[in-house]
């Protein structure tokens, strides 16, 4: 059985057509859907933040809220860019969020994605050092908030407070949150670094690179590189894996009318050039339940992760959503070899 969860962006404008108009219904239906998703029987929920963009942007008090409205649903994210991080504050937001819930966080960090705002990271107030890059920037920060939030020392002590030498640590501290961190990956080589490192693996529906393959092979390549670095490193507990799909079962003359037009179109994998590099994103699934269930049980990357994350359409309202995550998990999974 594998775990089945859904990715939220949190779109939300006053357009025509959405039930999302403003930062406040985006957050509160994000809510309200995962109170639904559990009662459906779906194991998670989780969010992707931007900045810059009107889409979620601040992922723990949302994270927290969720948390005291749910009992058994993972809450996570997917992904924090770690570039626009204070490491610190963004490990003791983390832990209390994580106590909140019980222990049901997962979070899902990165370098971030191509974004609307230029040097946005910077106008928070974080450059990389001279000589160094983005990607460093991440890394260097992921490094220091792994290491909060494990229980190593960080500040020194004041000696007018303590006689104690040691190094303070950040208070409170989660046990086991340290082994529900992923990296989301966008490369074969960077899925590596992850399994080096010790942290869960996050892939999307798009992968920075390409070799020609379809993109569930090459993702599945992805997967394999990276269990092999985690089995290498010697780590001592067994990571899971993540991987994000367009799923659109048509049941309804709704579904036909918002995603008919799209099967065709959406219904092979796309290649293009992102940030300077030949990238391929994937294709979406659209179509009637068991011909989605048949195509991701031969889908590669699906069937090789441990959890898949569906995107949704969140504009179109909780209804709308819950509905959809249903028809996945009851019509769609057990066919897929999903349930």
């Amino acid at each position: 059985m594998k775990k089945i969860g859904f990715l939220s962006f949190g779109h939300y404008q006053d357009v025509r057509g959405s039930l999302v108009p403003t930062a406040q219904e985006a957050l509160v239906q994000a809510i309200e859907l995962a109170v639904a998703a559990e009662e459906l029987g779906v194991d998670g929920a989780y969010m992707r933040v931007h900045h810059f963009a009107p889409q979620y942007s601040s992922p723990f008090p949302l994270l927290a809220a969720m948390a005291a409205r749910t009992k058994t649903i993972e809450l996570g994210t997917g992904v924090i860019d770690m570039r626009y991080e204070n490491p610190l504050y963004m490990a003791e937001e983390a832990a209390v969020t994580d106590l909140i819930s019980n222990r049901r966080l997962q979070l899902g960090i990165s370098r971030g994605s191509p974004e609307t705002a230029l040097d946005g990271s910077r106008t928070f107030g974080y450059l990389p050092d001279v000589g160094a890059t983005d990607a460093d920037l991440a890394r260097d920060k992921t490094a220091l908030f792994r290491r909060a939030i494990a229980g190593h020392g960080i500040a020194d002590v004041n000696p007018r407070m303590s006689g104690s030498t040691e190094k303070l640590p950040i208070d409170p501290l989660s046990p086991g949150l340290p082994e529900r961190i992923w990296w989301g990956s966008g490369t074969r080589a960077t899925a590596q670094w992850a399994g080096e490192q010790g942290m869960n693996l996050m892939s999307s529906t798009l992968l920075t690179e390409d070799t020609g393959v379809p993109f569930d092979e090459l993702q599945a390549e992805q997967i394999d590189i990276f269990r092999k670095a985690w089995a290498n490193a010697g780590h001592a507990w067994t990571p899971r894996v993540s991987v994000s799909r367009s799923i659109l079962p048509i049941v309804s003359e709704a579904d036909e009318y918002y995603f008919g037009i799209r099967a065709q179109r959406e219904s092979h994998d796309q290649v293009g050039i992102l940030d300077g590099a030949r990238s391929r994103f994937g294709r979406s699934y659209i179509g009637a339940p068991d011909v989605i269930a048949e195509q991701l049980a031969s889908d590669a990357a699906v069937q090789a992760a441990d959890t898949l994350l569906v995107t949704i359409p969140n504009q179109l309202g909780v209804d709308f959503n819950a509905a959809l995550l249903g028809n996945i998990v009851r019509l769609v999974g057990p066919s897929a070899g999903l349930r």
